[in-house]
């Protein structure tokens, strides 16, 4: 009876607050597989079966999983190979490789990236291969068991399977697919895409050894389904360590969820991006706010944590310029108004602000032509400017024609906010003619 009591006393609420944000952390930073898969049982059982044969059985198969960014591609083979994981046999047997198109971008970095998961660099070590099937042969057989009976079975997983249709000869697809066609060695190759034409990118040589398995997932979901993937995510399980604790947040995540202004902003998100990844974010961020002081999320912090998902990256620059940089920008804006987005260059930029200059008669503002020079190189780093496409890089600097990489709105937005900006800047930025 004590022992029970003891397992049901209350924790002190910092205690609370601190395993509340490690469970919530955990789940919503994707470092565990999501408990509830939202793709069709169908495709699971599919996928999980293609694996299984390669994996106990040791039959070599190989499949693409297609379907648009935040569909869950990568959760579903996260389910399976959770699943597939659980028997002991296929534990201690099943080697993994996890290879991605936009980190390998070559076939030499991508081999050396295979040697190193499969912990096989003593084993290659100095040895001079004539070319990259030798290498990769010699790899799968340096895994032939003990007894020589048999290879363990290679799982090789390509995320952007797309961009390694663009690396030389695709020569890393073809030997791979070649391998699981040939029967040499047991090994099942994923590839993870969000090109629906991805086989049209594959030459003739490697479209021939492709099972052509395909697995398609799109996202049909629902607000009311995206709802409870908000609940779900925000509430804590029954294993939490206080149980009046969890009740009690379990009551406060429902009453969120129910609110509308909530609601409104939830529908929001799930109309611009129905990806759970973006739907992270901003539960991360609110999650952050939680602290003794606030112990559970409000509306509030609902609101604001979509006004940061929301904000222009563009516009929150504009308020860290110098006020010479957003004199200049300034003129830019004017300039395009009266040229109707023809591109200018810093000489007519300068002029519109000595312009400016001529009707204030404010010494405050009079800058030296280098200093102009510096402030309008600035922009162009931080990507606020940009250089025409086919403008000279030769042509003297003053001259060189540049477009705005800003719209009226934007500009309009960061006059609001800037900090303790002068009024007759500010009354020159909204003034329509300059």
């Amino acid at each position: 009876m004590s022992k029970r009591r003891t397992n049901d006393a209350p924790m002190p609420i910092g205690e609370c607050i601190t395993q509340l944000q490690k469970c919530l952390r955990e789940r919503l930073c994707r470092q565990q597989p999501p408990s509830r898969l939202e793709a069709s049982e169908a495709q699971h059982k599919h996928l999980l079966e293609l694996l299984k044969r390669t994996a106990v059985h040791g039959e070599s198969n190989s499949v693409l999983i297609v379907g648009p960014r935040g569909t869950g591609k990568t959760a579903l083979l996260k389910c399976v190979l959770r699943e597939l994981l659980q028997e002991k046999e296929v534990q201690k047997n099943l080697l993994h490789v996890h290879l991605s198109g936009l980190l390998q971008t070559d076939d030499r970095i991508a081999l050396k990236e295979i040697t190193r998961q499969l912990n096989l660099e003593n084993v290659v070590g100095d040895k001079v291969f004539g070319s990259f099937a030798e290498n990769l042969a010699f790899l799968l057989e340096a895994l032939k068991k003990g007894d020589r009976s048999r290879t363990r079975p290679v799982l090789f997983v390509l995320d952007e399977f797309d961009l390694f249709a663009h690396h030389k000869n695709q020569t890393l697809l073809y030997n791979l697919l070649d391998v699981s066609q040939s029967a040499q060695a047991p090994v099942a190759v994923v590839g993870l895409t969000c090109r629906l034409d991805v086989l049209e990118l594959l030459e003739k040589r490697v479209k021939s050894r492709f099972s052509h398995r395909q697995i398609h997932l799109l996202s049909s979901l629902s607000f009311t389904q995206y709802l409870d993937r908000v609940r779900s995510q925000l509430s804590l399980s029954d294993g939490f360590p206080d149980r009046k604790f969890a009740e009690d947040w379990n009551a406060s995540v429902q009453n969120l969820c129910e609110d509308k202004s909530v609601e409104e902003v939830l529908r929001r998100h799930f109309h611009s991006s129905k990806d759970f990844r973006s739907l992270h974010v901003l539960l991360m961020l609110c999650v952050s706010r939680v602290s003794v002081v606030n112990p559970t999320i409000k509306p509030a912090d609902v609101l604001e944590a979509s006004r940061l998902c929301f904000s222009d990256a563009k516009s929150n620059i504009l308020h860290g310029l110098s006020i010479l940089e957003l004199c200049l920008v300034i003129a830019m804006k004017h300039l395009n108004d009266v040229y109707e987005g023809e591109p200018f260059n810093l000489q007519m930029v300068h002029n519109e602000f000595k312009k400016f200059l001529q009707r204030k008669s404010n010494s405050v503002y009079n800058f030296e032509q280098a200093v102009i020079m510096k402030a309008f190189e600035r922009l162009q780093q931080l990507e606020l400017i940009r250089p025409v496409d086919g403008s000279s890089a030769r042509t003297q600097r003053e001259y060189q024609l540049m477009r705005l990489a800003l719209d009226h709105s934007q500009i309009m937005e960061a006059l609001q906010k800037y900090p303790q900006c002068p009024t007759d800047i500010k009354q020159w930025g909204m003034s329509v003619f300059g």
